[in-house]
């Protein structure tokens, strides 16, 4: 039987989007063949590695790092840099562990979307190193520094675009996919990142995150859910405002097919996480795509 074309697009989402290895997995070997990707922030890091044809190394990794190796990825940086991460020592790390490549080199086709502050417009990154073009797409604002391209400031695609259909368009292939990871709240909501301790998962990784974020504010009351630490606040203004632009995107844009992650199937920053949100992609793409066969 010939295996269906695919249309991949990868949203944006922090630790969730380790959901997208599942569906990735579960697409492999149930006969569909994915022919283009386009993602934004986590989802251009894990389709440019898929692309590249290392994703089974990048899920070893995922899956074997705990809290004290993630810590030790933190580069701060200090200054007006414009966020509070390099970024450099997670790249460096990836790029010895896969190797970088160039896009036009990758066997896939493969979109990296970032947004240019100063244009206020996405970017399409199609060619060049691809690291470089995952680094400019993870560049979540607060979190990471942007990155500076001759003219351009380049930050997280998300900001304008978390689930970025529009690169598929003249495809042709036989089905359109988008992961959302931004969904509907599931029904049993996560705990507040701020209430998480060590024993929850939270780990130091997060926990020294939230605290050098909130160390910039001057209350001491313990965050609840009327009083958050300006961690808490940004991490939650981001995900429900890219959860919004995502619903208006895919209202606009219809894939053939939505495979939607809960936006609070974890935290953002919970890649100890990394077995059960792979899991749980992998089990989400099953229950849509089987719906979709059975139409």
């Amino acid at each position: 039987m010939k295996k269906k074309s695919v249309s991949l697009v990868l949203g944006s989402g922090g630790a969730r989007g380790l959901a997208h290895i599942g569906v990735i997995k579960w697409l492999e070997e149930n006969d569909y063949e994915i022919k283009s990707i386009a993602g934004c922030s986590i989802g251009s890091l894990v389709g440019g590695v898929y692309a590249a044809g290392k994703l089974n190394q990048l899920e070893e990794w995922m899956l074997s790092i705990n809290n004290v190796d993630m810590v030790t990825l933190l580069d701060l940086s200090w200054g007006s840099s414009g966020g509070l991460i390099k970024g450099e020592k997670i790249i460096n790390t990836l790029v010895n562990l896969i190797e970088d490549i160039k896009i036009e080199d990758l066997s896939i086709p493969f979109t990296a979307v970032a947004v240019d502050l100063v244009t206020e417009k996405e970017v399409w990154i199609t060619s060049g190193s691809l690291f470089d073009a995952i680094r400019a797409s993870i560049s979540l604002p607060l979190l990471f520094t942007p990155v500076k391209n001759n003219n351009s400031i380049l930050v997280d695609g998300g900001v304008l675009n978390p689930v970025p259909i529009a690169p598929t368009f003249k495809d042709g292939t036989d089905l359109t996919i988008a992961v959302n990871l931004g969904g509907p709240l599931a029904e049993k909501e996560s705990k507040p990142s701020s209430e998480i301790g060590a024993k929850d998962g939270w780990g130091k990784f997060q926990k020294n995150i939230k605290e050098f974020i909130d160390s910039y504010s001057k209350t001491e009351k313990k965050p609840t859910a009327q009083d958050w630490g300006m961690y808490e606040v940004a991490n939650r203004a981001s995900d429900s405002m890219q959860s919004t632009i995502a619903r208006l995107k895919i209202a606009a844009y219809p894939p053939d097919v939505e495979i939607s992650i809960a936006k609070n199937a974890c935290g953002t920053f919970e890649f100890d996480r990394a077995e059960e949100m792979i899991k749980l992609g992998y089990e989400k793409a099953q229950l849509a795509l089987n719906l979709v066969s059975e139409k």
